[in-house]
């Protein structure tokens, strides 16, 4: 099969296209850096350079491909987050219409359908195409971004990390992290980037007649005894998880100044995982697990912590 990976060399996309080139099949991966060039040839894929803000440039390399895996990439640049999201949608969506793609993947979140301006999966509907949405929970890899405040601090919160100069106040003291407003005894599935990649392989190779929704997760447990299996993992068995109030992380982002319709938005999404609503909606679909648990991610956040001492 011909299939197009979308999100350049990213924690999905990059173990995604070593399967599927694994796999036998032709796949071209779209980057906005060029410099990625090489590692992308490396894995034995085309490399396709230029922005998803380019329909056209969407449009000529989705043709004839088989299969299309799309992702947004998240921007905490864009005052209105929910207008960026849709505006990427609907480039992907016009794309597909004109190359005549039948069988797309879409990346979405397990939060996606119950905070509002971020749901950007309807705009896929009507599309003359099978296509899967894929919901996954919180990400190990989110875990790195906090590795200057467990150093720091000794304790996790759940953080946005904004590659954006002068955008953040360090409240932590070291590195642009804000504590958010779920964790402590909140339940929640964590998902690996690993068992993401899998599932989305798998999804690609099927054509269901309908539009369908996978939901993904590798393990469940308390944000608290997550921060007990990542510290004990590098010394600090004893390591918290502290939550804030929606106050107190609105506040936290204005001071960081971050626009204000983006900071509600931010502190909605967080909000709906302390409620336990991503919870219920996960434990519905009744997904398979993943086969990476976090103590496994855990050798390789302490490979990582360690190195960066």
């Amino acid at each position: 099969m011909k299939i197009i990976v979308t999100g350049s060399l990213g924690n999905i996309s990059k173990p995604l296209t070593e399967l599927l080139v694994t796999q036998g099949h032709s796949v071209t991966v779209i980057s906005s850096n060029s410099k990625k060039q090489a590692a992308i040839k490396k894995l034995g894929a085309t490399p396709a350079i230029g922005s998803i803000s380019d329909v056209a440039f969407l449009t000529n390399t989705f043709r004839s491909a088989d299969a299309v895996y799309a992702m947004i990439p998240l921007s905490f640049t864009e005052p209105e987050l929910g207008d960026y999201l849709r505006r990427m949608a609907q480039n992907y969506a016009d794309a597909l219409i004109e190359a005549g793609t039948k069988r797309i993947v879409l990346m979405s979140g397990w939060a996606a359908d119950l905070v509002r301006g971020e749901n950007v999966e309807d705009v896929f509907e009507g599309l003359d195409a099978s296509i899967t949405i894929m919901r996954p929970a919180s990400f190990y890899t989110n875990f790195y971004q906090s590795m200057d405040l467990i150093k720091g601090k000794g304790f996790i919160g759940k953080f946005l990390t904004l590659r954006h100069s002068g955008l953040w106040a360090l409240l932590t003291g070291k590195t642009g992290l804000l504590m958010g407003n779920y964790g402590g005894d909140d339940r929640i599935v964590f998902v690996s980037p690993k068992d993401i990649a899998s599932a989305v392989a798998e999804e690609l190779l099927l054509r269901p007649e309908k539009t369908t929704i996978r939901y993904i997760g590798s393990e469940e447990m308390t944000c608290n005894e997550a921060a007990k299996v990542i510290g004990t993992a590098v010394g600090k068995p004893w390591l918290k998880w502290v939550l804030l109030s929606d106050k107190e992380m609105l506040q936290g982002l204005k001071m960081a100044k971050v626009p204000e319709k983006l900071a509600g938005t931010l502190v909605e999404m967080q909000a709906v995982m302390h409620s336990g609503k991503t919870l219920e909606s996960f434990h519905r679909s009744q997904p398979k697990m993943g086969k990476v648990k976090l103590a496994d991610f855990a050798k390789e956040f302490a490979e990582a912590y360690y190195k960066s001492n």
